[in-house]
């Protein structure tokens, strides 16, 4: 039986945390992620859980112990947010080659200049070739969901990869909404024990992690990397059948809301999908065929079944929450784009950005989206790319 409870999204995140009950934690504060090691010392203060609570003096020394813990054959996780990302680049792409099923707890913020500390999602799509597996969350229920399934994809001997487990910063961390929790006991079986074939503290099996790669070794590393991120794509799914039969929510790489018949349809992901959704209801009232493809698995991407998904509608509209400065389009919209082309799917499609540094993206936001993709279709009006949604005039 399901527990029903009222929790922000860090909040659901900590819960979580709890009842997998990790070996180490290290952490830093910064804004909006602060509340997540907040809580979680503070259920190791009352003894509710036994981690090992790491308090560290930067965000990078937090990626440094997170990463030696896990070498050593530890569960560990962090959490951060922005400038505390960025502040760790370069240790993410150490945890990723040196294959350390670690776990990453990322209220996303923008990234700084100017000083912000609203959402949008410069801090992970910055690192989105670092080699980490990026699940975004929708709301809060789905941060939950998302993070218990989270070392059961991490661990799994055919991946063996970081895990970014990625919420909207404000939006969803601290607003409050009913969300159902699993009982303990069938989280506790459902993560299981960590017990790693190999780490630094295994005396039978003496091991170097992360040595100096010359270039004969170097390149196979990251072929090494790159199928074990194809291996991903069916842990994932095969992560979410388990995960549905304790929960009764159905996970897969993407969502699909109103899309079977619809002619014009949005890519999105995180909070703003819940907005562009009652857009959708409104729509649909008036007889339009709008729709929604909420990408949920970012890394690894699954560009062959957004394709196939999107293979029908008319126009296509990609909103990033993101800046990529390439001319080219967001990050999102650049690689839907390419797996539309590659897949040889002939659809209008015109690359938005929306919600930078937090600016607001409401249901008129959404509808004005909408508008412009029934005159793409029509052929009344010239697809316009890489527009902002809500600039200021």
């Amino acid at each position: 039986m399901s527990i029903r409870e009222r929790m922000s999204g860090n909040e659901a995140v900590a819960y979580a945390i709890k009842q997998i009950n990790p070996d180490v934690m290290p952490a830093f504060p910064i804004t909006p992620s602060t509340e997540i090691p907040q809580m979680v010392s503070t259920f190791i203060a009352n003894g509710e859980i036994d981690t090992e609570f790491i308090p560290v003096e930067s965000e990078h020394s937090s990626m440094s112990a997170t990463m030696g813990a896990s070498a050593a054959g530890a569960r560990a996780l962090t959490a951060t947010s922005s400038c505390g990302l960025a502040y760790m680049w370069e240790l993410l792409y150490v945890a990723a080659s040196d294959r350390l099923p670690l776990v990453l707890a990322l209220v996303n913020r923008a990234l700084t200049g100017p000083i912000n500390i609203n959402c949008d999602h410069s801090d992970s799509m910055g690192a989105r070739d670092a080699g980490w597996i990026q699940i975004y969350a929708e709301n809060n229920q789905e941060a939950y969901d998302n993070f218990i399934q989270s070392f059961r994809i991490s661990e799994h001997p055919d991946v063996m990869l970081p895990f970014m487990a990625c919420q909207d910063g404000f939006i969803t961390s601290h607003a409050v909404e009913n969300i159902e929790l699993i009982e303990d006991d069938k989280v506790k079986a459902f993560v299981g024990e960590y017990n790693p074939e190999n780490y630094l503290l295994n005396a039978d099996m003496p091991m170097a992690v992360g040595p100096y790669a010359t270039s004969p070794f170097y390149m196979e590393t990251k072929m090494n990397q790159r199928l074990a991120m194809k291996n991903a794509k069916q842990v994932i799914l095969d992560v979410a059948t388990e995960f549905e039969k304790i929960s009764g929510r159905k996970y897969g790489f993407f969502e699909e809301y109103m899309l079977d018949d619809a002619e014009i349809a949005i890519v999105i992901m995180g909070s703003a999908a819940g907005t562009t959704k009652d857009a959708i209801d409104a729509l649909r009232a008036k007889g339009i065929k709008a729709g929604l493809l909420k990408i949920r698995v970012f890394r690894p991407f699954p560009g062959e079944e957004i394709a196939e998904a999107l293979k029908n509608v008319k126009a296509v509209a990609i909103l990033d929450r993101a800046e990529s400065f390439s001319a080219c389009g967001g990050p999102v919209g650049s690689e839907v784009k390419a797996a539309m082309f590659d897949a040889g799917v002939n659809v209008k499609a015109v690359n938005y950005f929306y919600g930078i540094g937090g600016r607001d993206y409401t249901v008129e936001s959404a509808t004005s989206v909408f508008e412009d993709l029934m005159k793409i279709a029509d052929g009344s009006m010239e697809p316009e790319n890489f527009k902002y949604v809500g600039l200021r005039k």
